[in-house]
């Protein structure tokens, strides 16, 4: 190798220990210690991919990822877990993976020392810090932190349920839900409290019920300081606060602030149609 290539290789090398980052985006200032990184990120913002794929046509804004990418099509998996035999189609993926059998956590919070197996879920983590909530729903201006959440929130307006019950035809917008309710069929109760004995079919069951041991109570009413140990019990607490009355008889059109209060005054029929 010449001379000159192996000093820049070494001047490259050295900006690891000395933490120099002589490369600047002009458009986001995000610096950078080698000049190749530098070019990729360039390509970020101009849009310039020019590495395509034969086979589909998509491009891609750096060789490696296009030679990533081809793997999908020939269905190449080169990097093979050494501890439960998975492969992987790119070695990053397979690092990611070998941190479930280590446990390793290297991507540290630096505000609260929390630390994490996977970068994604740090960048989560740093957005509950800063209240940043970037994801915004355009029908209730509602915000999240994950992309995933708002649009399991929109089945909140559009109805969607795509998941059916072949055995009952109940539908489910959400996948969790629907694998749960498919255990109530199955009767099996998988989920054992350590304490009691006492068996449940989900495990955010079992979680709620180990509640009643541990005395948690997680949520806590932002009006008087009261604390419950389910969601439900606080949202129908807060209703004493805000007065709200979700639940109506459609028959005389009254309304109550809890289904329970509905289910009675609906058992002992309608004082209005008492007079028909």
């Amino acid at each position: 190798m010449p001379y000159m290539l192996i000093h820049a290789s070494l001047k490259e090398h050295m900006r690891i220990h000395t933490g120099e980052k002589p490369f600047t985006c002009p458009q986001c200032g995000k610096r950078f210690s080698r000049k190749r990184c530098f070019v990729l990120h360039i390509r970020l913002h101009t849009g310039v991919k020019p590495f395509a794929c034969q086979q589909c046509g998509k491009s891609f804004s750096c060789r490696g990822t296009l030679k990533a990418h081809l793997r999908f099509h020939s269905n190449e998996k080169p990097f093979k877990c050494p501890q439960c035999e998975k492969s992987f189609l790119i070695k990053r993926v397979l690092e990611d993976h070998i941190r479930i059998h280590t446990g390793e956590k290297p991507f540290t919070c630096d505000q609260c020392g929390k630390s994490y197996k996977w970068s994604n879920s740090l960048r989560v983590h740093k957005l509950l810090h800063s209240g940043e909530k970037p994801f915004k729903c355009d029908q209730c201006d509602k915000r999240f932190v994950l992309k995933k959440d708002l649009k399991a929130h929109m089945k909140t307006h559009t109805k969607e349920k795509p998941y059916l019950c072949s055995v009952c035809g109940k539908s489910f917008a959400w996948l969790d839900c629907f694998k749960d309710h498919l255990k109530i069929h199955s009767g099996v109760k998988e989920y054992l409290c350590a304490d009691c004995g006492k068996a449940f079919i989900t495990a955010t069951q079992l979680k709620v019920h180990r509640r009643i041991h541990t005395g948690e109570k997680p949520y806590k009413c932002s009006h008087c300081e009261k604390s419950f140990g389910q969601l439900g019990g606080l949202q129908n607490h807060e209703r004493i606060h805000t007065g709200e009355k979700p639940f109506q008889w459609h028959q005389c059109g009254k309304r109550f602030g809890h289904s329970g209060t509905a289910l009675t005054h609906t058992k002992k029929h309608c004082p209005k149609l008492k007079s028909i």
